[in-house]
Formats: C-alpha cells, structure tokens, sequence
C-alpha cells in the first residue's frame, strides 16, 4: 500500500494522465527542511520535451506578495504609510470616477490608499472578471495584451473609471500595480532593480527576476490554456486541453523595459521556496531581518470586514478565507471546502501556480506548472495531499 507522503504525486499525476497539465512540480517544506519534492510530466506533452533542470516559470499573480513585502519594508522605514492617499504619488488617482451599472460616472467620494491597493478594496479591477462596468472599460482597452512600460500602464490606469468607492468592497484587481510604480517613486528607482536589491539579492535567489536571460531560456516552461487575459475565466465547455498558448504580448521573456507590481516575475520553485521563507520569518538567508517579526504577522493578518465577504474572484469563491495585505488567509476553517489549517496564508497565479505557508505546522508549500485558465483543482489536491501526510 503506497504511504501517505506518496499520495502528492498521485495527486499530480492525476491531472497529468487526464490530459489537464503538462509538467507539475511541487515543493513542500517542514520545519526549514525539504519534505515533499517531485515532479511528474513532461514541459511539452505535444512535443514530448522533457522538463528541464531547474524550470523557470512565470510567476503572474505570485509576484503580488514580492511586492506587499517590499512595500511593508518602506512602511517600516517610515518612507510609506497604509494611510498615505495614493494621489499624494500619483496625482491623476485625485481626480478618479466611479462608474454605476447604468455607466453613469460620478467623481469619487473617498479617497484611495494605499491600504485599498494592497487588500484589493481600492475600486479598481480587471478586465477578466465579469460583472461590473469597470470591467468592460478595462476590457475596451489593450491592458491585457500589451506590455508597455510600468509609468504608462499606470497612466492608463488612472483614466480608467472604478468599480466602486475605495474601502467598500473586495474585488481583485490591479492594485499590485499601481503599488509597484508607487515604489518607484518612493525608491526613485526601477522596480526591477528594486526587487533586485531588496528581495534577490539577500534571498540568494539564482533565478528570479521580470526577464529571462537568453541563456536560461531553454529552462522556461512552455504555456498552455488561454493566452488573452480579457478571457481567462470564460472557460470552454468540455475537458480541459492542453493548447499551447503564447502570453510574451503581455508577459515579455527578456525585455529589460518590463515590470509589474500585479505579474511579471519569473522563479523556480527553488527560488519561491525561499521567498515563501521570507513571507514566514520575515528574514534572509543569513538570518538578516528584512520584515519584523511584527510585521508579519501584520502582514497576513486579515483587514476584510465580515460584511465584504465571502470573498470571490470571479465565478471562483474563496470560502473560508479574508484578506491581508499580501495575500490569502484562512479565517473560517469550518467554511473550508479543502484541507487546511487555520491561519494559513498565501496566494496563487493565473497559469496554476500556487503556494501556501502554515506558521502553526511550520510549512510552505508551493506547486508550479503553466496552465492559463484552469478551472481543475489542482492546487487544491496538492495540498491536501500534503496535509494528510502529516503526523
């Protein structure tokens, strides 16, 4: 009879067998130590290409908690505050309106802060999630599908009108962003060269960054699912295929220009297993304090009221869970409809990466493949396979 620390490669290969993922890979860690670790499938099903040595992903929404702690950093240095209006950095978030179901607009009535942009309850939103008339402004224009470089995007941003008035609801959104130019300013630098110097380099991270040398990009895995973001969660009927997908109009692989506060980071799972352990101690490698042990716990604690959950991003609820400034947290276990723990934080990306930090068990986890638009449960199979296997 297998053991139970086998059933997390069962649970990969499952989807791998189905035709559903290509390459998996998984990373759990206890106590500082690698527990779990595999991989299953091939980088290229279609091509029958091996997964290489040390795969490089695209991270998406993954890289949003990079940033949350790079900006609590600033916060701690006493350059930024949770309060500090987001027009105090950017002067056309003053003037933002807000547009009704009807399209009617009106000038918004409270200000936006930087506290809205880090919980997602700042009015702005995708153009991937359906339902509202903000989004089908988003939608109108090429947010989605071009790259242009961070000062822009954020100015297009700001012409675009908000969902609702800042601080009343939680909807995702591009906050992350607008967050990453704001540390530029601060910082009066590149965001690249401030991940650089704030998060890659005390990390020891090897592989980590907004581009891929052309050196290492024979270690990039290849996409597969829905390349165009306005559509992500429009999924077809029927199975789910792997087709290929080709994401560089939005997800460039070695364009210096490039950075974004909500994606655009590329890592391997090494590599995030050592962000994971900064978003958990809040130190480096050498046992440096980057973030405080207040802080973190500041962090990942949950700032959405009762009466704005529960929480949703689109069709795909997040039952049982509030939001931090970084991230996920699980607030309700018994709302729970997958194996967890209370207190556990983390997020996930659009191409099906996902990862999650226990402080009571003293566990990360983090699971890596390149699928856009999945609607299987994949991480949610991962992990609990990891936590039925603990003792």
């Amino acid at each position: 009879m297998p053991s139970r620390t086998d059933r997390i490669e069962q649970a990969a290969r499952r989807h791998v067998e189905a035709g559903s993922h290509a390459g998996i890979e998984w990373l759990v860690r206890l106590d500082g130590h690698d527990w779990l670790r595999g991989s299953v499938g091939l980088a290229d099903p279609l091509a029958g290409t091996p997964m290489p040595e040390k795969p490089i992903y695209r991270l998406y929404s993954m890289t949003k908690p990079v940033i949350s702690a790079i900006a609590l950093m600033l916060v701690e240095e006493g350059r930024l505050h949770l309060y500090d209006p987001v027009a105090a950095f950017l002067p056309d978030f003053a003037r933002m309106q807000v547009i009704d179901d009807d399209g009617t607009l009106h000038p918004a009535r409270r200000m936006m802060l930087v506290e809205h942009l880090l919980t997602h309850r700042s009015g702005l939103t995708y153009g991937f999630l359906a339902g509202c008339a903000a989004a089908a402004r988003y939608r109108e224009t090429d947010l989605g599908r071009t790259h242009p470089p961070l000062p822009e995007f954020i100015d297009r941003i700001a012409s675009l009108p908000l969902a609702f008035e800042p601080g009343a609801q939680w909807r995702y959104s591009v906050g992350t962003d607008v967050m990453g130019r704001i540390i530029e300013i601060v910082e009066g630098k590149p965001l690249q060269q401030v991940v650089a110097e704030r998060i890659v380099a005390p990390l020891g991270l090897e592989d980590t960054g907004f581009c891929v040398p052309p050196g290492k990009q024979d270690r990039l895995m290849p996409m597969f699912g829905n390349p165009d973001l306005d559509t992500l969660m429009v999924y077809p009927d029927g199975p789910q295929k792997l087709t290929p997908a080709d994401v560089s109009s939005h997800y460039p692989v070695n364009d210096p220009a490039f950075a974004r506060g909500g994606y655009g980071l590329y890592s391997t799972i090494e590599d995030y297993a050592k962000i994971c352990e900064l978003l958990k101690t809040g130190t480096d490698r050498e046992g440096n304090v980057l973030l405080s042990r207040h802080m973190v716990r500041f962090m990942w604690t949950n700032r959405i009221p009762e009466s704005q959950m529960p929480l949703a991003i689109g069709p795909l609820p997040l039952p049982g869970y509030g939001f931090s400034l970084a991230g996920r947290v699980m607030v309700d276990l018994a709302r729970s409809v997958s194996m967890t723990g209370p207190g556990e934080y983390g997020w996930s990306g659009a191409a099906s990466t996902f990862f999650w930090i226990d402080p009571a068990e003293d566990m990360i986890g983090v699971v890596m493949t390149q699928y856009l638009g999945s609607r299987l449960p994949l991480a949610d199979d991962m992990r609990t396979a990891a936590y039925q296997a603990l003792e």
